[in-house]
């Protein structure tokens, strides 16, 4: 059983209602396995591992990071290198005009100046651009202040397209960049294979355009309804609204 959080599993106001949490433990307890699948990082995972009694294994960043929620601690990474990310900054600056940068590293994050922080971030004093790249990271976000993310997406995925996955889980033009190749379901297929579970036994659930690589590979994928229409356009099936506990009304009925 693997979810995404925000806009899915996760109410509008960012919490786990009690259903959802109950749904969620019922999942082991049956003996299956319960992954989180989020572009979150796993600075923002505190809350969800306390609502959730530290049910289940979270895949972060949209795949780059594997971090356990029984023991909050990260077990895997997969980090764009110094050398891509600086070439993948000096690109887009050369191409798009008025980005703003920020990078997700292992822990911690840092971002520019003109960078508007999300309402999970902390301020913190911004950084100069060369610091950024000092050092390898999970993710590398840029924003545009009037371009809509899929416009953002597809030019980012012109310009560097083959040297980073970029995609995206917001309204607003933020896209996020991960190593070359990594996605949330390379991530969950890298997990599942480990505890050989084959996709036709997945259930895959989401919302967002940075879900379908994970909703494409699961043998049974579900939308909840406040879906993007590229996502309720390439699923199986579409579900309640993350409102309505859409991903719980499902899960009370595969485990019974």
């Amino acid at each position: 059983m693997a979810t995404d959080l925000d806009g899915t599993a996760l109410r509008t106001d960012g919490t786990v209602s009690p259903r959802t949490a109950a749904a969620f433990a019922k999942v082991e307890e049956s003996g299956a396995t319960l992954v989180f699948v989020t572009g979150r990082p796993p600075r923002w995972m505190g809350g969800v591992a306390g609502a959730v009694r530290h049910h289940g294994i979270a895949i972060c960043a949209n795949g780059a990071l594997i971090y356990d929620l029984h023991t909050e601690r990260i077990v895997e990474s997969h980090l764009i290198t110094v050398d891509v990310l600086e070439e993948v900054v000096a690109q887009l600056r050369a191409n798009v005009s008025d980005l703003a940068f920020s990078v997700e590293y292992e822990a911690g994050f840092a971002h520019e100046s003109d960078f508007l922080l999300g309402a999970l971030d902390k301020a913190k004093g911004a950084v100069h651009a060369d610091s950024l790249t000092a050092r390898p990271c999970a993710k590398l976000l840029a924003l545009h202040p009037g371009m809509g993310a899929d416009e953002l997406q597809a030019t980012v995925h012109e310009l560097v397209g083959h040297l980073v996955t970029a995609t995206h889980s917001s309204r607003r033009g933020l896209i996020e960049m991960s190593a070359q190749g990594v996605t949330k379901a390379s991530a969950l297929a890298a997990l599942a294979g480990r505890h050989e579970i084959k996709p036709a036994q997945a259930v895959a659930f989401g919302d967002m355009p940075n879900d379908l690589p994970m909703l494409s590979w699961a043998g049974t994928s579900y939308a909840v309804a406040n879906a993007h229409p590229d996502v309720l356009a390439a699923v199986d099936h579409v579900t309640g609204t993350n409102d309505d506990d859409g991903v719980a009304q499902v899960i009370e009925k595969l485990y019974r």
